[in-house]
């Protein structure tokens, strides 16, 4: 009977009538196509001999080697190595068993060898994986001739992908319209020898946008590196999308129809339930819109709330908004405190920016023994990413600090100076807008609003409001700006209002 041979490097073997090619498969799998096809093979006809070019080709570990042993001696067949000298003999039967464990070991080494490997050259910042888009890998000579494999940024999609981020900070998008606007602007994926580029995908986006490379950073086995590739995305850009990833609704919910604007915003005083709302209709066919208490519509718990009238609960939330609207002497009270406060704070923060400073090389120090000890064997990888999160924590935390001495003050002066705009107006914004715009107010001030069986109502304020809208801080910035003025030591502020010298604060700690 002849037999047919075929050596490649992919895993082959070989039977009397037929020849089974497991091209491009690793021998570290017992779940190749074509060896479970031979297996099944040879269980129905009868053959003599497998014949592969070495063991390895059959199997890369001990157990599955000895398991497709079994299998082709249960069909009858004899395993046979065109260059290995095994057979059935005791002799051959141990050199079959040492070449395997050979086999295995040489994998087995190779796989831990390709991971430091790749561990060390992440570890200097280099990229490990195939970059992402809007990034190129590209090969350069160094200064001896040999090709050294690197990344550098795409020209053509950079740009878009840079686009993409800071458009998407601002909030105002989804990642279904992001992606549209993208297609549109031509955005595709990469071509390679085997697809050709095309438009990108949807759920590419997503991967996108989270994606800590795009600033910078390098993660290989959950440990992050800093990257030596250039980063398309600053820092503070980059955390603004992860937070309005976080923030953003499904899109069920962005496209759910609301039957009011308070719906969602308003809950009973008495328990805490959400108020539902619910229609009635009279014996002449009127419908009466009303508010009932979630907990008691459903039967659970003893709440003993009435429905209240849609109509009475919008009222009670209209004058609560006159409450809410401060004086323009009030304003301008907070406004110059709180402007004085963070006036010293910034002057009182430059020996903490130089301790920070310090200490963040420090951290960066024992990053550096960390990996020194992880290369020499003296702390395991797990041990590494522990302290690794440890370190990048406090390097984060570091960085915001440092971050908000330089720049993140400004950036609060606006936002209370917009805050204070708002609640110096917006009894009146909100007795002239439209429902829309409603829910909108009441989703910027409030967490909850809640009405109380004597029609009272109270709410939990939303961050910085809560602070804002507190009477105590109110009565404090008043008595302090009389004070200040009454001292003659007011100057005028670039906002307009007074800004008073921060001595004068000591007593508001």
């Amino acid at each position: 009977m002849r037999l047919h041979r075929r050596f490649v490097d992919s895993a082959v073997v070989g039977l009397s009538d037929g020849e089974f090619v497991d091209a491009g498969e690793s021998a570290r799998k017992a779940d190749r196509p074509e060896l479970l096809r031979m297996i099944h093979y040879v269980t129905k006809h009868k053959t003599n001999y497998c014949i592969v070019h070495k063991v390895d080709r059959l199997a890369r570990n001990r157990a599955d080697d000895v398991t497709i042993h079994l299998a082709l001696k249960d069909a009858g067949v004899t395993l046979v190595s065109a260059t290995e000298n095994i057979d059935e003999t005791p002799s051959g039967m141990l050199l079959h068993g040492i070449m395997s464990s050979i086999a295995e070991f040489y994998s087995r080494n190779l796989a831990t060898e390709v991971v430091k490997g790749l561990s060390q050259k992440a570890a200097q910042g280099g990229t490990v994986t195939k970059a992402p888009i809007g990034y190129r890998n590209v090969g350069v000579r160094d200064e001896f001739g040999r090709e050294v494999r690197t990344v550098e940024t795409d020209g053509e999609r950079a740009p878009l992908v840079r686009w993409a981020f800071q458009v998407f900070a601002s909030g105002d998008w989804t990642t279904s319209q992001l992606h549209r606007e993208l297609v549109a602007r031509g955005l595709t994926s990469a071509a390679t020898p085997r697809r050709p580029s095309r438009p990108i995908a949807k759920s590419s986006v997503h991967r996108m946008l989270t994606n800590p490379y795009y600033k910078g950073s390098v993660r290989y086995q959950g440990v992050a590196y800093a990257g030596v590739h250039e980063a398309i995305v600053p820092n503070e850009v980059w955390d603004q999308v992860q937070t309005v990833l976080g923030t953003h609704r499904s899109a069920a919910d962005a496209t759910q129809v609301h039957e009011h604007y308070l719906k969602g915003t308003v809950f009973c005083g008495q328990c805490g339930s959400r108020l539902l709302v619910c229609n009635a209709k009279s014996s002449q066919g009127t419908i009466y819109p009303y508010f009932v208490c979630a907990s008691r519509h459903g039967g659970r718990g003893d709440c003993t709330r009435q429905a209240m009238l849609i109509e009475h609960v919008e009222r009670l939330v209209e004058r609560f908004y006159a409450r809410v609207q401060i004086s323009s002497e009030t304003m301008q009270a907070l406004s110059s405190m709180l402007h004085a406060k963070f006036d010293q704070m910034m002057s009182e923060g430059a020996a903490e920016l130089a301790d920070l400073a310090t200490r963040r090389t420090q951290l960066e120090g024992e990053q550096q023994k960390l990996l020194q000890a992880h290369y020499a064997g003296a702390i395991p990888l797990d041990l590494l990413k522990k302290e690794q999160d440890r370190i990048t924590a406090s390097l984060e935390t570091i960085a915001h600090r440092i971050a908000a001495h330089h720049g993140h003050y400004a950036e609060a002066r606006a936002n209370l100076d917009d805050s204070l705009e708002l609640l110096s107006n917006v009894a009146d914004i909100y007795a002239n807008a439209d429902d829309a715009n409603r829910r909108l107010c009441n989703q910027a001030l409030f967490k909850a609003i809640y009405v109380d069986e004597d029609n009272d109502v109270r709410v939990g304020y939303r961050t910085p409001y809560d602070g804002l809208s507190d009477a105590g801080l109110q009565a404090d910035a008043l008595t302090w700006a009389a004070e200040a003025k009454k001292e003659g030591q007011v100057r005028t502020s670039s906002k307009g209002g007074p800004l008073v010298e921060s001595s004068h604060l000591t007593r508001l700690g």
